[in-house]
């Protein structure tokens, strides 16, 4: 199928999905550079744009007089910090050997295997010991058989659909008419805490983060960039991989409790009466056994501004299964439209970044920040958002006219860390003229205490 080009102009104003709780006269942030760079099919420049313009506009509109501003290349930046990460000098692979492309017996999947738990589920559900042996068993098998299969034991693995395929199928109706934000609020007694001061705008906020991954790691290191006290949580059975802590672990402290322990979730709870944000992004029913999920933490903390993210949104057949960027443009597809060839010839492709995860961190960011700002004037709430609606944003948007690459010269930073000599991308954000800077880099992983700082 011959797919259009992405519209150079305008920028999404995806800032529009906070408007309510902005007040009267806002307007979104400006910025400069390109307005595209990356080129492709789909426009990725604009969803990285509008996601980063979301976020600094909630930001002035919650700092009168503090404008926040961003560039091209720092969103750029920040959309492929992955990439340019170094530690001790060396790049860090995103895709392990049992992740990628792979050709079924009547088409193409995206398999996932880059924790070890998924790589094992994957193998068991192929009826294989080894690596070597996967793509020989997925030839054997039709795509929808995989998909099913690997799911079923835990795994990941996707059909490579077209776009009208996925809008056809109850997953995709399921999420088709979803806001790429949706919000839920309610009035509140307004709050007497203030935030912000010589630390950042978000300096007195504090972070509970229950996320993992790219999307909500992102989301919590940009607002820990910005001040606030953020401390992530992990299981002890399910340690984060190293890489994936150092890319996302700036700005934060670190720490491991096992929930189902009583001792380690009575410490947990009573971190949040004084907690401002929650960021959750397990599994539906994962937390709920705990009490930690978003209707309860509503009900128990009025004033808490609790932002969840899952994969596949919180309705219909697909809620609740697990699912990573990669994963969601296969099946969505995204990974049809930037596929090469035709017929037999035919290969899928792949975003130039994993926009679907940062743009969806960006959108976990700004609702955490207009959410806290809307306890001073007597409302509070929660923010829902998924991959499969972010993806559902971006093929949304038009697709017309002519791109091509360009090179932007990207900032970089450095700093010492426990992990070694690093490189890395800054925050994306220029606030009252200065740049957003992390405080600090990454920390041991699981190395602090549960409690406040």
């Amino acid at each position: 199928m011959d797919y259009p080009l992405p519209s150079a102009d305008p920028v999404p104003e995806l800032w529009l999905y906070f408007a309510s709780l902005m007040p009267n006269g806002a307007e979104g942030a400006s910025w400069s550079g390109p307005r595209r760079w990356w080129g492709g099919r789909l426009d990725v420049e604009g969803l990285a744009l509008g996601a980063v313009q979301a976020v600094a506009t909630a930001l002035a509109a919650a700092s009168p007089g503090l404008p926040a501003t961003f560039t091209s290349s720092g969103v750029a930046g920040w959309f492929d910090s992955f990439a340019h990460l170094r530690i001790d000098g060396s790049p860090i692979q995103a895709f392990g050997a049992s992740s990628g492309f792979r050709q079924a017996a009547d088409g193409w999947v995206r398999i996932h295997g880059n924790y070890p738990h998924h790589g094992r589920a994957l193998l068991e559900a192929l009826g294989v010991s080894a690596a070597e042996d996967v793509n020989d068993a997925l030839l054997e098998r039709p795509a929808a058989v995989i998909e099913e299969a690997v799911t079923a034991r835990g795994g990941l693995a996707a059909v490579v659909r077209t776009p009208e395929a996925w809008a056809a199928t109850p997953a995709g109706q399921a999420v088709a008419d979803e806001p790429w934000v949706r919000l839920s609020t309610s009035t509140f007694r307004r709050g007497t805490r203030t935030f912000g001061g010589d630390e950042g705008l978000l300096e007195g906020v504090r972070v509970l983060d229950f996320t993992r991954v790219i999307a909500g790691p992102s989301a919590s290191r940009l607002l820990g960039a910005l001040g606030a006290d953020v401390l992530r949580v992990d299981p002890p059975a399910l340690p984060e991989l190293e890489h994936q802590h150092v890319e996302t672990g700036f700005a934060k402290r670190s720490a491991v409790a096992d929930l189902r322990d009583p001792e380690a979730l009575a410490r947990l709870r009573d971190l949040l009466p004084a907690a401002d944000v929650v960021l959750s992004a397990y599994r539906g029913g994962a937390l709920a056994r705990h009490g930690l999920d978003v209707g309860s933490l509503r009900t128990d903390y009025p004033g808490l501004a609790v932002v969840s993210l899952d994969a596949w949104g919180d309705s219909g057949p697909w809620a609740g299964r697990r699912g990573f960027d990669s994963i969601v443009q296969a099946a969505t597809g995204i990974a049809h439209i930037y596929g090469t060839g035709s017929g037999p010839e035919f290969t899928p492709g792949a975003l130039p970044v994993q926009a679907l995860d940062y743009a969806t961190g960006l959108g976990m960011a700004a609702a955490a920040v207009v959410l806290v700002s809307a306890r001073s004037y007597g409302m509070s709430g929660s923010a829902h958002l998924s991959l499969a609606q972010t993806a559902a944003e971006l093929l949304r948007m038009p697709r017309a006219g002519e791109a091509g690459p360009v090179n932007l010269e990207v900032p970089l930073r450095r700093a010492t860390s426990d992990y070694g000599e690093l490189v890395f991308v800054p925050p994306p954000l220029v606030v009252d003229g200065r740049q957003v800077e992390y405080p600090y880099p990454p920390r041991r992983y699981g190395s602090d205490a549960l409690s406040w700082r």
